[in-house]
């Protein structure tokens, strides 16, 4: 008897791990695979990726009519912002996707919610939603040009248009996907349906939600750079644009690597969100 108090005196705590007699300790596995942050390893490939390449370019082993040297590309890139015409570029894109996006968002989400919760909106927004859906968004800028001119209301119709489907399917894909015991739960403790939907279904939906927000946010940049590349004085899209009709491969990386810096600021505002707003599933 004294021989099993001292086991079980030696043994850990809880999800440390559990022994018995002279057995090594199970360790804990309950971990759900929840992924640990490594904070500098993509930063350290990052850093070797550029490294590389410099290397490779100053050494000749990359053209660099080809594809010029880093270095190279950031003097561009610091010429353009000496030159004043960084921060017009820069504005007038930002201007064109927080408007699109917003707006397409904003509209799928109302759309995906009423086809998700309404048996009559869902029988008749989802055969269009599979109709136009797969159609390629860029192939309707020329008719927006005609509706909406050639201006700011074309390019932004455009990410509108691009961003407002992906929103529509992850957000009624979200709500199919609720548990339905929970909604019962809140229907046998007489719950309203405003309230059914406010603290369940929209919480419970909301993983799929942000997802279909990145593919959306993603999409939007795509067009962005599309529509910019039709009648645009300014925009990352036409700077790049022009770089490309005058060989200027150093611009041309300059301007790909705005775009770049673009989507990964948009992608750690939704990782934010995620943070912020699922912070249950920790």
């Amino acid at each position: 008897m004294a021989d099993i108090s001292a086991s079980n005196s030696r043994a850990p705590d809880g999800a440390a791990g559990i022994a018995t007699g002279g057995s090594r300790p199970v360790p804990f596995r309950g971990g759900g695979f929840r992924p640990e942050p490594r904070r500098f390893v993509g930063l350290a490939v990052f850093v070797a990726l550029l490294l590389f390449w410099e290397l490779g370019a100053r050494a000749g082993w990359i053209s660099p009519l080809v594809l010029p040297a880093p270095s190279e590309a950031f003097g561009a890139f610091m010429d353009l912002a000496r030159s004043g015409n960084l921060q017009k570029h820069v504005a007038a894109s930002m201007q064109r996707l927080v408007i699109g996006f917003a707006c397409g968002a904003s509209l799928g989400l109302i759309v995906g919610t009423a086809i998700g919760l309404n048996s009559y909106a869902r029988a008749a927004i989802t055969p269009l939603v599979s109709a136009i859906f797969p159609i390629p968004k860029i192939a309707l800028l020329p008719l927006f040009i005609i509706w909406f001119g050639i201006g700011e209301g074309s390019k932004v119709a455009t990410i509108l248009f691009g961003s407002f489907f992906p929103m529509v399917i992850a957000t009624y894909g979200g709500i199919d996907s609720v548990d339905r015991a929970l909604i019962r739960m809140g229907q046998s403790f007489n719950l309203s349906r405003w309230d059914i939907i406010r603290k369940i279904v929209l919480p419970a939906a909301l993983p799929a939600i942000l997802s279909g927000m990145r593919i959306a946010a993603s999409i939007s940049i795509i067009l962005l750079v599309a529509a910019e590349m039709i009648g645009a004085e300014y925009g990352i899209g036409a700077y790049v644009l022009l770089a490309g009709n005058l060989m200027a491969t150093d611009q041309l990386i300059a301007g790909v690597a705005m775009l770049s810096c673009l989507g990964l600021l948009v992608n750690w505002l939704i990782t934010r969100a995620e943070k912020h707003f699922l912070s249950w599933r920790n």
